[in-house]
């Protein structure tokens, strides 16, 4: 049974997502507070966060952070009244792995949320059972699926959680080719037909942290007319 944590002080959308929480099997713990949602969240582990933006005490924005800058990682499904487009930017930026803007049907928040557990089951799926310590090493690039850490020549980057997606998703199957569609479906767990360019400047951003020189990579190469892989041992 997966354990959710819903951060939220409207208490008839936290009693309407509870219901449906259930419906996936999920066990919720809840609070209406930020601040007393970011301690439940620290003091325990959870298989999913779902964070309101504007919270009494402390915003959804800030308890990201403070979640973000811990080794332990949970996935986070942020909520919020606003439609601004640079509030998603930052929510996303922040850290959250989703988002979705207030009203939402009750069947695109079940589909997201089935979809975050989908891409932590998938990255989970794709440990390395002879490795006790979870770490994906090519080269200088190390990648600890435990702690959602990634470091180059030793030193820790920083990465978005769908960043990480994509570079786990690359990394753990070398070689292979993944067009942009199956990427966008693999990573951001549901369709996003017509948003390949997601795809395209994610990849940028990922070189531009891992690679030496992004006009010549060395890990996530281009497969000209199909999408991308990364390196073959």
């Amino acid at each position: 049974m997966k354990q959710v944590l819903i951060v939220e002080d409207d208490p008839e959308i936290v009693d309407l997502l509870e219901i449906h929480l259930a419906d996936l099997h999920c066990a919720v713990a809840k609070t209406y507070n930020g601040l007393e949602g970011l301690n439940m969240a620290l003091d325990m582990p959870y298989d999913l966060i779902i964070l309101d933006l504007m919270l009494p005490d402390m915003d959804g924005i800030e308890i990201c952070r403070k979640l973000r800058a811990q080794e332990s990682y949970t996935p986070i499904l942020m909520l919020t009244a606003r439609s601004e487009e640079i509030d998603k930017i930052i929510g996303l930026e922040t850290g959250a792995d989703d988002y979705l803007t207030k009203p939402f049907s009750i069947r695109e928040f079940t589909s997201r949320v089935k979809a975050i557990f989908r891409r932590v089951d998938m990255i989970s799926g794709h440990k390395q059972e002879d490795d006790p310590k979870k770490v994906l090493r090519v080269d200088d690039l190390h990648l600890d699926t435990e702690k959602r850490k990634v470091s180059l020549n030793g030193e820790r980057l920083s990465l978005t959680p769908k960043e990480y997606d994509l570079l786990w998703l690359l990394a753990s199957h070398p070689g292979r080719s993944f067009s942009r569609e199956e990427l966008l479906n693999l990573v951001w767990g549901y369709e996003f037909s017509g948003y390949e360019h997601t795809v395209n400047s994610h990849i940028n951003r990922l070189r531009s942290k891992i690679e030496q020189n992004v006009s010549s990579p060395q890990y996530i190469l281009t497969t000209w007319g199909v999408g991308y892989r990364f390196k073959d041992e």
